[in-house]
């Protein structure tokens, strides 16, 4: 467990990141961190920016929110908040000691300085909002850049780090890692906190760390990807039980309401699990699609930068595609806001085809317009 530690008075963390990062990346400031998705898709356009799937819950899910409307007078019990952790901790053959429910697997992130780590490492291209509140706690923060492929064995993580934290399958990169690179993170004294935001819509969730019982590693989920719930805040900790009880320790009364845990009792029901390896399979042929239709566009300087995993793919591209795009009503994930990446980068979210096919018309669009004025 990391150790608690005073923070000096005066000490600017950000400085102490750009000085000791391999490559802070382009626009990736501490501004840059805050910027997610959903400020790229704004209404009217054709939102492949939100790694969100699906446009709203499945019926039945809506049912079972709707039946708890009733009960939102009474303040959540400690009863429904066990049985919940019970249901989770039973899908990842765990104690429901070793469960934490969550307001979004981004409240997760939020609690890591209730650690008070010494040194943290986030391995980048990452989520930015690990590396944001930890800097903004006054914690020293290293930056591990990796390149493509984006593999575990560039990462060299300096020996006195206490707290690591990775993705996987990471965002925006769509890498996933095996296990065994995960653990060789591992650490006399340091805790290694996953990412799993998007492991649920892996088939088999391979590489996966949930049912890992080991005491210095901490997995965080989130049901609201998959079950188009990102307006309900949902998710979870999968930790030792001390670990979880130290990360809880600063967390208000009632943390978490009676919608978000209906939701995630109901999406780890033996229901929900069937129809989650559903949605992997169909993602994994969405993503095929995509990735074969965008073959078709290396001629117009569209490549793909990694194997992709998660239900988004990182594409190289020419410089003022993202713009161009934008002016035809398609919005992709700007990617240089992330460290170690830049604007000749982008994230687009697998889609039905039909919206596939929308994209790459819009690409075709756009590299005949400027074929045109290079003619003119």
């Amino acid at each position: 467990m990391p150790s608690r530690i005073a923070t000096a008075l005066g000490w600017c963390p950000v400085s102490i990141i750009a000085r000791q990062s391999l490559d802070p990346g382009r626009g990736a400031g501490a501004d840059a961190l805050r910027h997610h998705g959903d400020i790229d898709a704004a209404p009217g356009l054709l939102d492949l920016a939100v790694n969100v799937h699906g446009a709203e819950p499945p019926p039945w899910l809506q049912h079972a929110l709707r039946d708890r409307l009733p009960d939102l007078a009474r303040y959540p019990d400690r009863a429904e908040d066990w049985a919940t952790r019970a249901v989770i901790a039973a899908r990842h053959g765990r104690h429901p000691d070793e469960v934490l429910l969550l307001n979004g697997a981004a409240e997760g992130f939020a609690l890591l300085p209730g650690l008070a780590p010494r040194h943290a490492v986030v391995i980048h291209p990452s989520f930015t909002e690990p590396e944001h509140v930890l800097a903004s706690a006054g914690i020293p923060v290293t930056r591990v850049i990796l390149r493509p492929p984006f593999d575990l064995a560039q990462a060299t993580i300096p020996r006195d780090a206490d707290l690591v934290v990775v993705g996987n399958p990471t965002n925006p990169t769509s890498v996933l890692h095996p296990r065994s690179s995960i653990e060789a993170l591992r650490a006399p004294g340091r805790l290694v906190v996953v990412d799993e935001a998007f492991m649920d819509v892996v088939p088999g969730e391979i590489g996966s760390c949930a049912a890992e019982g080991a005491d210095d590693v901490l997995v965080l989920r989130s049901i609201t990807k998959t079950w188009g719930l990102a307006g309900l805040r949902a998710g979870y900790a999968l930790g030792a039980p001390e670990l979880l009880q130290s990360l809880a320790r600063p967390r208000p009364h009632w943390p978490v309401g009676t919608l978000a845990m209906t939701a995630l009792a109901a999406c780890s029901s033996d229901r929900a699990i069937t129809e989650t390896a559903r949605i992997a399979e169909r993602i994994a042929a969405d993503r095929e699609y995509l990735l074969a239709r965008l073959g078709g566009l290396r001629h117009r300087g569209i490549s793909v930068v990694a194997p992709a995993s998660a239900p988004f793919v990182l594409l190289g591209v020419p410089e003022g595609l993202r713009q161009g795009l934008r002016g035809r009503g398609v919005a992709v994930r700007r990617c240089d806001t992330f460290p170690g990446l830049d604007d000749r980068v982008i994230r687009v979210a697998v889609r039905e085809q039909p919206l596939v096919d929308t994209l790459v018309q819009a690409i075709d669009a756009l590299d005949e317009e400027q074929q045109c004025s290079n003619l003119a």
